[in-house]
């Protein structure tokens, strides 16, 4: 999810402050006492925090509630994780953040340590000591996945967080003289959110409770938090914004409390729990999950939490930047969806009502059209233990609103951008087996959503495509609604539900309404049924345009579920194949109103953006395999890098880094539900993917380098290896492919029909 026009403009960045964020975390030293094992010490979680890529840099914990880090002054689009590389005030350390997204939310419970005089604004970018704000230096900073330190210099406080699932662990550091202070500021967010109701309140000298509800992306957030103090709180000021009030408590919309230590108190820990219930179950969190107060054991435990999900997928290479690259990648593929229930299971529905102990772990923040495109596939391989949950989470959401989750976010449905993208992985789960959900409660959500009227379906139904005359966007939503049907009419056919299958087959064929086979794109048709003239494919207009964050040029290719129909479209193998090529070779004004979405292009090919992540894989339909490993290996060389500009577009809550784990393994889902996997081009020598249950599956690649990026041949467990694909069955089983590769294509490996991938229904 990009939606980036629909943030404020994107500020401009210091290149000189770009260079070099890797060397600088190596500078630091570790924390006396951590362990980290080398996998763990590949990961720069810097990767993506500069340029576009708005990933989210401090502590956590795989798929936690909590993601508990840095936060500087928000001056733009690129500030929506609440931090950028290029900024150097810190105004906090905000308990959660979201990463990689378009729009920025969330940055609740910010907290800040200072020394000197009582302050409660935080200051400006130009001005930080005109508040409680601080400037800081990367060479003073560290971030690791489980752990983030940084120097505060005007004040000469060490700040460094880890966390849990549910709590994050501040340990501050202040100078031996002087009053030392830390504000709790529920003011303040990230983007477009902003309080509508704050409350905070001393319990006892150890421990503050409050809450914060907010209105932003998500229409009505609410969290409850419980803080623990290692030090005794004697003097605790309250504030309505900048307003001082009698007591110990205060609500409002912006309430702010201060504790005062009239003497350096040293070192200083804090352990904040978070609920989306209340503050008895923040406090339980705490309770059940950090009830000491070591701060390095739990370091350490994050660290051994990680270190289990990193090791999962092992490589072999010589390249030392494309290993941070890729752990880095895999890494990001687990900050989100973030669990969203406490410790004792309860959680608050999109309804508002608090639901006891469901049997399930439920999660919020999912990024669904970005995400279905790859990420839920890895986690079939990777995370097999966690997919129900993932899917129970956004079947509980159908039953609470009355369909399948879009953008779900903290109990909130965002509705942002297009497709009902629920269906996907949850279809895709189902084909491979997966039990623990009820599949025809499943099917029965995917009808009910599919058959709304609302965002043009009532169109979709009534005529096969959607007039851009009656809805902006038209384009782009039926398309992405035919990807959907596509895997409905799936999950029909293993159910035997024979009319639905015949139905949603159907459906997932209406893309075909939006071909126009006298210039081959896709193009916007009106209600009397005539295409929209005039028309332009380059014309990329972002506000209610008749396409989503692209134009014609990248969604004429958005058909991953029928790729062989779109190539009889376009006039067989080799008219599709070079139609194909012009994509990445195309020139041509997009116009000034483009989303700057559209990024990562090689021609019109925009790797910035997620539609376009299976194209590169598409030449394997139509027999020209050799010529996915090309552009497989050019887009991971050209927009994948160790540094903070080293994604090409927003990071999506795991989809620009799930594309180049699976790339870089030599192998992607193109049809995010058909079971397949289309082999590209292998990065690596060997990797090793735990499959779990004592099984691995393990690709070699014989004579890899960065010139032979070409597929020979292949073995799968010993035998000639013809096909241009490998199924997930495969995968599950166990087992050893070894690719030969060298510096010119072998334009016969899967050329022939009988070995390329296929989309049948």
């Amino acid at each position: 999810m990009h939606a980036g026009l629909k943030m404020s403009s994107v500020f401009l960045l210091s290149a000189s402050l770009m260079l070099g964020a890797t060397a600088n975390a190596q500078k630091i030293s570790p924390l006396p006492g951590v362990k980290e094992s080398r996998l763990l010490s590949n990961v720069d979680p810097y990767i993506g925090s500069g340029g576009h890529g708005h990933v989210f840099v401090g502590a956590s914990v795989p798929f936690g509630a909590v993601q508990v880090g840095p936060t500087n002054i928000v001056k733009g689009w690129d500030w929506c994780s609440g931090y950028h590389y290029s900024d150097s005030v810190v105004i906090g350390f905000s308990q959660m953040h979201l990463s990689g997204t378009g729009i920025g939310d969330l940055g609740d419970v910010l907290i800040m340590p200072y020394t000197g005089d009582v302050l409660v604004d935080r200051g400006t970018q130009e001005n930080p000591g005109s508040g409680y704000a601080s400037r800081y230096s990367h060479d003073r900073e560290i971030a690791r996945p489980g752990y983030y330190a940084v120097q505060l210099d005007d004040y000469n406080i060490k700040a460094e967080v880890t966390a849990s699932e549910r709590v994050g662990f501040h340990r501050y550091t202040f100078p031996q003289q002087g009053q030392s202070n830390i504000i709790i500021d529920l003011k303040e967010g990230i983007g477009w959110d902003e309080p509508v109701e704050t409350y905070i309140r001393k319990v006892d000298d150890n421990t503050l409770e409050g809450y914060r509800y907010s209105k932003g992306w998500a229409e009505d957030q609410r969290v409850w938090f419980v803080i623990k103090s290692s030090v005794p709180i004697k003097k605790f000021l309250v504030f309505d914004d900048v307003i001082a009030r009698k007591g110990v408590e205060v609500k409002s919309k912006k309430a702010k409390g201060v504790i005062v230590f009239d003497k350096s108190p040293g070192q200083v820990m804090l352990k904040v729990g978070i609920s989306p219930v209340s503050c008895a179950n923040a406090l339980a969190n705490i309770n059940a999950e950090i009830p000491g107060w070591n701060f390095t054991q739990v370091v350490n435990d994050a660290n051994a939490k990680w270190d289990k999900e990193l090791s999962k997928i092992k490589i072999n290479t010589k390249d030392d930047a494309a290993r941070r690259v890729f752990y880095t990648a895999l890494y990001h593929t687990m900050i989100a969806p973030a669990l969203f229930n406490d410790h004792n299971g309860a959680y608050r529905g999109t309804d508002k009502n608090v639901y006891q102990a469901p049997g399930f772990n439920n999660y919020s923040v999912f990024s669904l059209w970005d995400t279905y495109r790859s990420w839920a596939a890895l986690n079939t391989i990777v995370h097999a233990d966690r997919v129900s949950d993932f899917v129970n989470s956004m079947l509980t959401i159908h039953k609470q609103q009355g369909k399948l989750p879009v953008w779900p976010l903290m109990g909130n449905e965002t509705n942002c951008m297009v497709g009902y993208h629920a269906v996907p992985p949850i279809v895709d789960a189902y084909l491979k087996g997966f039990k623990g959900f009820d599949a025809n409660e499943a099917f029965e959500a995917m009808k009910v959503t599919s058959n709304r009227d609302e965002f043009g379906l009532k169109y979709v139904k009534e005529l096969g495509y959607i007039p851009a005359d009656k809805e902006y966007e038209s384009v782009s939503k039926a398309m992405e609604y035919a990807i959907d049907d596509w895997c409905i009419a799936a999950m029909a056919k293993k159910l035997g539900k024979t009319e639905d299958y015949e139905y949603y087959k159907k459906r997932a064929g209406y893309y075909k309404n939006y071909f126009d086979s006298t210039i081959r794109f896709v193009r916007p048709r009106m209600s009397d049924g005539s295409f929209k003239a005039p028309y332009d494919p380059f014309n990329s207009k972002h506000e209610k345009g008749d396409f989503t964050e692209g134009n014609g040029w990248q969604y004429t290719w958005l058909v991953p579920q029928d790729v062989e129909g779109l190539i009889s479209l376009m006039g067989g193998d080799d008219a599709f194949t070079q139609k194909l090529d012009s994509l990445f070779s195309a020139k041509g004004d997009m116009g000034s109103e483009a989303s700057s979405d559209i990024s990562g292009l090689i021609g019109m090919y925009a790797h910035g953006n997620e539609p376009s992540h299976h194209v590169t894989y598409m030449y394997a339909f139509s027999g020209y395999q050799w010529k996915t490993a090309e552009k497989v290996r050019q887009v991971m060389k050209e927009f994948y890098f160790d540094k903070p500009e080293g994604l090409a577009g927003n990071e999506d809550c795991g989809a620009m880094s799930s594309w180049y784990v699976f790339s870089s393994m030599g192998f992607y889902p193109e049809n995010p539900a058909s079971g397949l996997y289309v082999i590209g081009s292998p990065l690596f020598d060997k990797v090793t993917i735990n499959i779990g249950a004592g099984k691995n599956f393990t690709v070699e690649a014989l004579n890899n380098s960065s010139e032979n990026i070409y597929v020979q041949s292949i073995t799968l467990n010993g035998k000639p290896y013809t096909k241009s694909y490998i199924t997930h069955d495969t995968i599950a089983k166990g087992g050893n492919m070894v690719i030969r590769m060298g510096n010119k294509p072998n334009t016969e490996f899967g050329k022939a029909l009988a070995d390329r991938p296929t989309n049948e229904l």
